[in-house]
């Protein structure tokens, strides 16, 4: 268990409040749908809702009194409002009146319900300013605004949840009052089910049906789904090899991908690809569901030049689909290693309409000599980049994911002692021997 203090500012999931009834006296605490506190390189802390006031003790991520506690939640389904919702939501809640607060991811799942986004703001001095804060946040927000979660303690220092409906002219409904009790982590972590319908894309159609809903507010959007519609519905890959190098930034990739490229006399390709390059600051601005799908179309279109540039030479690409899902990944399972899917899991699945090549290296290097080469680049980083290179353990995942569970198969080098002799190994006799090691 982690104690709130060990907890920092997390993305989150959980599951909609306003769908949460608590189980029926004398069931058992874990009836209900389930919550869970995520925290970089942590165990879950898990807990429930009971409608008695017996049970386990309340788990350690709520702040002891005077502090208080508050959750809101949205849908985490593939859709873009709710996408559009949630980081608006988590825009305002680093700002003004919410400074003092603590801002904490939040899972809520269940088996029979699907997995939604929130947060649980803990308040260590639990002043009423907080509160009235939050209820202004949601009122502005229109119609149908999340429900408000907050956390009371009771007379004999058990913990309950009260939920509360904003109604008009300030006015505010009590929709149900239930303990909160500790729950055991589940075997799974409960994001990991939801992964190929809202992170992980594996096929044109499901990234190109989120960039559509994005062209009344996104112009930049309609001219990325005229070029994806002028690309071949399925592009098939020439005669000649094609290579993609993966690997952080400051791994030697720029280097050992130029020197494959030399040695080869290939052309050299790039995801995502020219064509859109100049739209990236404006995807990037956007929530995770939008950005990761608009790099998901450029894999798409970078495919459509791989497969004309093969019949004519070796193709070289810098990044391609595994980076796009490994970082998709890395983002929705926080926490420690074990926390990612299993070996073998559907998310690992290469996109049966993406054109897949014939040999795939991971550059590494050690996490001090990368630190060493990062420093002093000052390279603009996307939020979602800074945020994941600053956590500790993001390195050891993207390595973990890219180079273990894919079809077609890494091969793994260390770039600080290959960097100049790589390309002279990668010789085209050799190619097909190293491609045969890929599936």
């Amino acid at each position: 268990m982690l104690h709130p203090s060990r907890l920092g500012r997390l993305t989150l999931l959980p599951r909609a409040l306003s769908a949460m009834a608590a189980p029926p006296a004398g069931a058992s605490g874990q009836a209900g749908p389930c919550f869970a506190v995520e925290g970089p390189g942590s165990d879950l802390v898990c807990f429930t809702l009971s409608a008695g006031a017996s049970g386990r003790p309340e788990p350690r991520c709520f702040v002891p009194a005077p502090g208080r506690c508050y959750s809101l939640c949205v849908p985490a389904a593939s859709s873009v409002p709710m996408a559009r919702l949630h980081r608006r939501l988590q825009q305002r809640l680093r700002q003004g009146p919410f400074g003092r607060c603590r801002v904490l991811g939040l899972l809520c799942y269940g088996a029979q319900a699907a997995l939604e986004k929130g947060f649980l703001i803990q308040d260590p001095q639990g002043g009423p300013e907080t509160e009235r804060a939050l209820e202004e946040l949601l009122r502005g927000l229109g119609e149908l605004p999340p429900l408000l979660g907050v956390y009371e303690a009771g007379e004999r220092g058990e913990l309950w949840q009260c939920l509360w409906a904003l109604r008009g002219a300030g006015g505010r409904e009590l929709l149900r009052r239930a303990r909160v009790v500790a729950a055991e982590e589940p075997p799974l972590h409960p994001a990991v089910p939801g992964l190929s319908h809202a992170a992980v894309f594996h096929s044109l159609e499901a990234a190109r049906s989120v960039v559509e809903q994005c062209t009344s507010f996104i112009p930049e959007a309609t001219a990325v789904l005229d070029l994806v519609d002028k690309c071949p519905k399925q592009s098939k890959k020439g005669e000649f090899p094609v290579i993609v190098i993966e690997g952080l930034d400051a791994t030697g990739k720029t280097t050992v991908t130029q020197s494959v490229n030399d040695s080869l006399n290939a052309l050299l390709l790039r995801s995502p690809p020219a064509c859109i390059s100049q739209w990236r600051k404006t995807f990037d601005d956007e929530p995770t569901l939008i950005r990761r799908a608009f790099y998901a179309l450029g894999n798409y279109i970078v495919a459509s030049e791989i497969a004309k540039a093969s019949t004519e030479s070796p193709v070289v690409v810098d990044r391609y689909w595994h980076s796009t899902a490994a970082y998709a990944i890395a983002t929705e399972i926080s926490g420690k290693v074990q926390n990612l899917p299993p070996a073998h899991h559907e998310v690992y699945q290469w996109p049966e309409d993406l054109l897949k090549p014939d040999l795939v290296l991971l550059l590494t290097v050690s996490p001090e000599e990368r630190i060493r080469r990062l420093q002093g680049r000052g390279l603009e980083k996307t939020e979602e980049e800074t945020e994941l290179e600053a956590n500790s353990l993001f390195p050891q995942k993207y390595v973990l994911i890219t180079n273990k569970r894919w079809n077609p198969h890494p091969i793994k080098i260390n770039s600080k002692i290959l960097i100049y002799s790589i390309g002279a190994r990668i010789s085209m006799p050799r190619l097909s021997c190293y491609s045969s090691n890929t599936d």
